[in-house]
């Protein structure tokens, strides 16, 4: 009987001590940055963009001409974010009305040696542009969004645009510079995977099912000019228009093509403030969004971008604007 609890006793303690041992094993296991493993794995050619999307091609935009010349051919299939009842009061010939959430399942369906391009197409060119940077970072490189969106193709969509430009806050602007903040921590994902193309996989499924606008990565000029110590604001133009003709008060200058990078200005972005991002015409901004919320950024692109801010003073310096002549008059499908 002794001897049987001796046994008992001891095949306890090398369970405890094994069960003890295999934890501490585990706790002592690395804990990996999944935000900086993605942005690794996205800037280098192992990606499935083969290359730096962000900081080499982006944004990749048609335009509707280009559409139009390629549809009469069949060799560019168009995908319609719309919703369904707008699709359905007229569309482009051909198209195929696709909700954001659907995307990428519907792009996988696709067989890509038919066409020369993938035409992502929505309301302004802003909702298009996020889910072609999306696409475009998991290496669907044929994918474009459609400048302008409906508004480029025909007058009679052309609302979104003309109602969106305007100079309301041209008096805010300043010319005063605002620095970048130290380079910090990237910010922390936890979707469970380890590899970069794991982790991708799933912020894409994420940021697809959350979609774009209603305020998830999307914001109005009115909103942020509303209170803008809410917000880390990047301006995403050259240093030149950062100067002249100047930027939100406050915005901080980001170079297209060159800061985005780990080694250059991505971790001097906040993780614990939501941070707006603007270019001329929000379709840049919203390509960037895209990237920076698959990392775990709050970022939001913000609406119709300079255009909605200071129209006349971009048109006056030859900036990209807007105008009567980018609506090209196509004919489309009425119900």
């Amino acid at each position: 009987m002794k001897k049987l609890n001796y046994f008992l006793i001891v095949s306890v303690l090398l369970g405890f001590i094994l069960t003890t041992s295999c934890k501490k094993d585990k706790d002592d296991e690395p804990k990996i940055n999944e935000s900086e493993v993605l942005a690794t794995f996205l800037e280098s050619s192992d990606s499935p963009y083969g290359k730096d999307f962000v900081n080499t091609d982006m944004p990749t935009i048609m335009s509707a001409t280009d559409v139009n010349n390629l549809n009469l051919t069949g060799q560019v299939y168009i995908i319609d974010m719309r919703a369904a009842n707008d699709f359905a009061n007229g569309h482009i010939e051909n198209a195929v009305n696709v909700p954001i959430a659907q995307l990428y399942e519907h792009i996988k369906t696709i067989n890509m040696a038919n066409y020369e391009k993938i035409a992502l197409v929505c309301y302004t060119g802003q909702t298009a542009a996020y889910g072609a940077s999306l696409m475009r970072l998991m290496g669907y490189n044929k994918v474009f969004s459609m400048k302008w969106g409906m508004c480029s193709w025909n007058a009679d969509f052309s609302g979104g645009w003309n109602n969106a430009i305007g100079n309301s806050f041209a008096s805010q602007f300043v010319t005063t510079p605002t620095e970048k903040a130290p380079a910090g921590e990237m910010p922390s994902l936890n979707t469970g995977k380890t590899t970069g193309l794991e982790i991708l996989e799933a912020r894409v499924a994420t940021l697809l099912s959350e979609g774009y606008g209603n305020g998830v990565a999307a914001v109005t000029n009115q909103t942020v000019f509303g209170n803008l110590g809410n917000y880390y604001i990047v301006n995403y133009w050259p240093k030149a228009q950062y100067d002249d003709p100047g930027h939100i008060p406050g915005a901080i200058q980001y170079t297209p093509k060159e800061s985005m990078k780990i080694a250059a200005d991505l971790k001097t972005l906040p993780t614990d403030k939501a941070i707006v991002l603007y270019c001329y015409t929000g379709q840049t901004s919203s390509f960037l969004a895209a990237y920076l919320r698959l990392l775990g950024y709050d970022a939001k692109s913000l609406l119709f971008g300079g255009n909605g801010m200071i129209y006349d003073i971009m048109t006056e310096k030859g900036m990209t604007t807007f105008k009567a002549s980018e609506i090209m008059g196509y004919d489309y499908i009425k119900p």
